[in-house]
């Protein structure tokens, strides 16, 4: 079906400071998933948390006009789709799991995911580039003295595993989640808890016994991809 392991990661890598002028920037590579995330902090939080000494982490996600095999309509001039809004969402949700956002002050760590090459898993490694890219902007903080001291970073990673006839797969590309029978998303820290799990079966209801070898199969992605914070 692959000519990797059903249960071995793309070659995966980053970069930092791709963008030298944002607090915090990567380049996350998954093979042939490219994502830059980039972390611009604002000296303001949004009006519910105004006066309450808390800081705010949010996501903006993209994808460029050819990041896919075809040319897709650029959202700034078409309008974010329902895809786009659930997928920010996402990455917001598994950042904020991070750090005690009492310990950032009141500022806004705003995450600019602009997906460059698109071949799946694009939210997945959205969220862990993004998680590298806003701890850089949380060190950078207290190096300028913005913050006191350095609060506690929770590593996140984020994986894909679907199945595939009765096939638990890891991380899939484009041509595997497109013939996948489920498709699921796991975001979990570093010590081994989960923060969220999307699962949806595309074809037809999937075997309750499957999950835990998915969960399994997930749990050694994103160990792996924590290596990333070493």
């Amino acid at each position: 079906m692959q000519e990797r392991p059903i249960d071995s990661l793309r070659t995966f890598s980053v970069e930092y400071d791709v963008q030298p002028q944002a607090e915090g920037s990567v380049l996350m590579r998954m093979g042939n998933t490219h994502v830059l995330c980039a972390v611009s902090v604002e000296a303001k939080v949004p009006s519910f948390l105004a006066g309450k000494g808390q800081g705010w982490i949010t996501a903006e996600y993209g994808m460029l006009p050819r990041a896919t095999h075809t040319r897709g309509r650029r959202e700034a001039v078409s309008g974010r789709s329902g895809r786009t809004y659930e997928i920010q969402r996402l990455i917001g949700r598994s950042l904020r799991m991070m750090v005690d956002l009492n310990e950032l002050g009141e500022y806004t760590y705003r995450v600019d995911c602009d997906v460059i090459n698109a071949d799946g898993g694009t939210r997945c490694a959205s969220i862990t580039g993004g998680a590298l890219a806003l701890r850089q902007a949380i060190e950078s903080m207290v190096a300028q003295g913005k913050i006191a001291t350095l609060p506690e970073i929770l590593p996140v990673a984020a994986i894909s595993v679907g199945v595939i006839g009765d096939e638990v797969v890891l991380d899939l590309d484009y041509a595997l989640d497109s013939s996948a029978d489920v498709d699921a998303n796991f975001v979990m820290c570093g010590d081994g808890r989960w923060i969220e799990i999307q699962s949806t079966a595309e074809g037809q209801p999937f075997a309750p016994e499957l999950f835990p070898q998915m969960a399994a199969f997930a749990t050694k992605g994103v160990n792996e991809l924590l290596t990333l914070w070493k």
